[in-house]
Parts: C-alpha cells; structure tokens; sequence
C-alpha cells in the first residue's frame, strides 16, 4: 500500500489557508501546516499581530489534527521584500511588496523548507489561483535545476506548467503569483481555484473554524498590514517636501512631505480643496507633484509604457514575441483590474533614445482602442 502523499501548507491564522488545510485533509493526503513569521514589530495599536496569527495557525492545526512548524523569515523579508519595497518608492516607482514577497518567500524560502526540511511531496497554499497540473500530476514533478539566463527555457524539454485564474473572479490572486518560478508552480496545490469566497466561508463555518472565520480579511502591505501608508513610510524613508501644482495652469495648491509617497493616477488629498484632483505626474528633481482635477481629465490618461526585465511565468520569452518582435496580448497592472488588450514589442522603438534593458519590452494599446489610465482612484 502507497504511503500518503505529504503535503506542506501554508497556514496564516485567515480562513482561506484554514480551509485549503482542510480540504488536503479530505482528499487523503498527509498535510503539515506551517506559519510564516515575516514582520516583527508592533502595529500602530501596539500589538503584535503575527503572534495572534501564530495562534490562529496553531489552533487551526490543532482542530484539522495535522502537525504545526512555525518558521521565520523576517531577515529574508527585510532583505528580499521591505528593502526592495523601500528602494523602489524612493525612485518614484510603486512597487507591490505582495507579488515579490510570493517570489522571495512564500514560494522560494517556503517552498524549499517544505521540500529539503520536510520531505513535502508538494506544498499548498490558500490562494484563489489554479495551475494547469492535475493534482497526482503535481507529485509525479521532480525538482531540475534550471539553466541560468535569458533564454533559459529554450534548453528545457519539459511542459511548462501554466498559471490558471481562479472560478471566483473576484478573488482571483494570479496577480500576486505572477513572478513565481515554474519550479514552485509545478509543485503547488491550490485547493481554493474551484471555489467561491462564499462556499470557502461555510466550509469553514461547518468544520469548527470559527475563529478563523470571524477575522476581517488582511489588507495593506503583504505581512505588515493595514495602517497610515505616509507616516508608516516616513518611518523609513526621509522625508522631501514639496508642492502640489496643477497642469492646468501651474497654479500652487498644496503642499507635501515626499513626492515618491504618491503613485500615479491616485487621489491627491490636497487640503482646502472642493473638488478631487489625481496625480498625472512627479518631479523628482523640484520635488514637485503635478495634479489634475476630475477622473476623466485627458492627462491621466496613457497608450504607451516601457517595462524593465520581464518574469514569464511559462516560455520565456514567447515564441510569438521573438519571432515577429510584437505579440498581441491582454494585461492589467492593478488587482481586480479589467483585462486590457495590448500590443508587447521587443527591443528599440522609434522616437526611443534610451539602450532597452535586457528582457525589456513596450506595451501600447491598439490603434482605435481607449487609453488606460495607469494608477489607482
């Protein structure tokens, strides 16, 4: 008789790791939960929430029956997620601390502890994401180290595994999981892909979850959580003052502590004002924050953006792409965003005076088609 599958998952203190262990339960498999402890300073409150979620994880564990490992990646977290997420905002650039830390710790320092510590057949997590593996297609991946550089996939004989949205639309996290490697994708479990918000919440509620279920969903920086975004920021970064002007007609209407805190497209909230104005440009040089009114107002709008080095999750690149040098596609940049159509194109464009960056590539909106307007409302 065939031992058990082991399966390792991920365990928050949230109800949908919580359910996603319960389901790998269901199924036969041998599940171990483990909680990550990846921040460890006390919130604006004064209380440090990862300990009330290590206890949420422990008690989820000890109801399911499964073993429990607690594990600490805070140095991991500071080096490869906080601190990119830190230099990045002082460039001018938003970042998203929830897509790099899946990649540095979720499914890489997770991944291999399951793997090298625990002798995990494959690992789970409680995200709302499916793969393209069947799961006893998931056990029969063995780990290859793979080759080092930009075409790296070229040298591979094996069928990449594709990254699926989940059934609930609305809670499909695919874009946070969009940088992890094919290695971790061939090895993971997402119990929830097949799975509402809802049905998630009243399996829990039938299976003595119930702390779990009552917590509220986390939000804010991935880890850190919920607070007051300028003064948490400010903690870290210096801060750079600096004035509010409208494209209109230059007119000064506020002042700021640092325009890096702001991201494009946002609202503002200059003080004094009646009516709503949006962040269409940043000065880095004068500090300046260039502002429009209305969430219509023409300059807020784009066809056109240049990336830096791109992670494709399965052929890397596309065959299409390297073949004609442009590929038609559909992108967001934001979570819950509407898919956009676009088209990618490799290398040097016209009217571009700057080298690309290795793996960089253009992405522009069909003639005919609506500009996007880039940042958050």
């Amino acid at each position: 008789m065939q031992a058990a599958r082991h399966v390792v998952c991920a365990v928050s203190g949230g109800v949908d790791s919580a359910v996603a262990a319960l389901l790998l339960r269901r199924r036969g498999y041998q599940v171990t939960g483990v909680f990550m402890k990846n921040w460890d300073s006390l919130d604006e409150h004064g209380v440090c929430t990862a300990d009330k979620d290590c206890e949420d994880a422990y008690r989820v564990c000890q109801i399911l029956d499964i073993p429990f490992h607690q594990v600490s990646y805070v140095k991991e977290y500071w080096n490869d997620v906080f601190s990119d997420f830190l230099n990045e905002y002082e460039k001018g650039r938003t970042p998203n601390p929830d897509i790099v830390c899946n990649k540095h710790i979720k499914f890489s320092c997770f991944f291999n502890y399951a793997v090298d510590n625990l002798g995990a057949d494959a690992v789970a997590t409680g995200h709302y994401a499916r793969t393209s593996l069947e799961d006893e297609e998931v056990f029969q991946q063995k780990h290859v180290r793979r080759p080092e550089g930009l075409f790296r996939n070229r040298f591979e004989i094996r069928n990449v595994v594709k990254l699926l949205q989940a059934a609930d639309s609305f809670k499909d996290q695919t874009f946070f999981l969009s940088q992890v490697s094919q290695d971790a994708l061939r090895r993971t479990l997402f119990p929830l892909g097949g799975l509402t918000k809802g049905f998630v919440k009243k399996i829990a509620a039938e299976n003595r979850l119930h702390h779990v279920l009552q917590k509220k969903e986390s939000m804010g920086i991935c880890f850190v959580g919920k607070r007051n975004f300028e003064n948490f920021i400010l903690q870290y970064l210096q801060p750079r003052p600096g004035k509010f002007i409208s494209i209109e007609d230059n007119k000064v209407l506020g002042t700021h502590k640092g325009w890096f805190l702001y991201t494009l497209g946002q609202r503002a909230n200059i003080g004094g004002l009646r009516e709503p104005w949006y962040v269409v440009e940043k000065d880095g040089t004068r500090g300046d924050v260039l502002v429009a009114p209305r969430t219509d107002h023409p300059a807020l709008y784009r066809d056109l953006l240049r990336t830096g080095r791109v992670h494709w999750v399965t052929e890397e690149p596309p065959a299409a792409l390297v073949r004609d040098k442009m590929m038609e596609c559909h992108f967001r940049f934001r979570h819950q965003m509407a898919l956009v159509r676009c088209v990618l194109q490799r290398g040097r464009v016209p009217g571009q005076w700057e080298d690309p960056a290795p793996g960089a590539i253009r992405l522009h909106t069909p003639e005919g088609q609506e500009q996007t307007r880039c940042g958050r409302g």
